[in-house]
């Protein structure tokens, strides 16, 4: 990606985008047409199953409150009781706070590229997968990865963080 091409996309793209450049990965944000505000709208506007959609889950964690992202593969739910095990006890976090700690609005928040440097954990489930996308700072924006890219980009442990089915 370019320069010039960079400078046409949102603010929080940009961001991923720059992350994803500096850190020479080779899979570019890409607009899709439709909100993939969920994960299954990502998956339907990418055509891959639910499980390979890398969900951002922001919480507060209530002693100092401070962000915890959590990304989880998108056909599974984060358990609450799991996450405060391993980081402290944790909340919901509002879109006011998500906004405020990540500089993304809620359906676009990146694993990556947060104004301030959250506490993450990334799910082990995720990888069952050869390739995941996550979102790219916009409810319109995504990045193909692979697991372990996530886990280099990040910087962050794997850890059981979900509900048993």
């Amino acid at each position: 990606m370019c320069g010039s091409q960079l400078h046409a996309l949102p603010e929080g793209v940009q961001r991923v985008a720059t992350v994803l450049l500096e850190a020479a990965h080779p899979h570019a944000p890409i607009m899709l047409n439709a909100a993939a505000r969920t994960a299954q709208e990502a998956a339907d506007g990418l055509g891959v199953q639910l499980g390979q959609i890398a969900k951002s889950v922001i919480f507060k964690r209530k002693a100092d409150e401070v962000a915890v992202l959590v990304v989880t593969s998108g056909d599974r739910r984060v358990d609450e009781k799991k996450v405060s095990a391993l980081v402290g006890k944790v909340g919901r976090a509002d879109a006011a706070f998500v906004k405020a700690h990540t500089g993304f609005t809620i359906g676009g928040v990146s694993p990556l590229a947060h104004l301030n440097s959250p506490v993450t954990l990334l799910d082990a489930d995720l990888w069952r997968f050869e390739s995941i996308w996550a979102a790219a700072g916009h409810p319109h924006a995504v990045f193909c990865l692979e697991p372990e890219d996530l886990k280099r980009l990040t910087g962050a442990p794997v850890a059981d963080v979900v509900e048993t089915t």
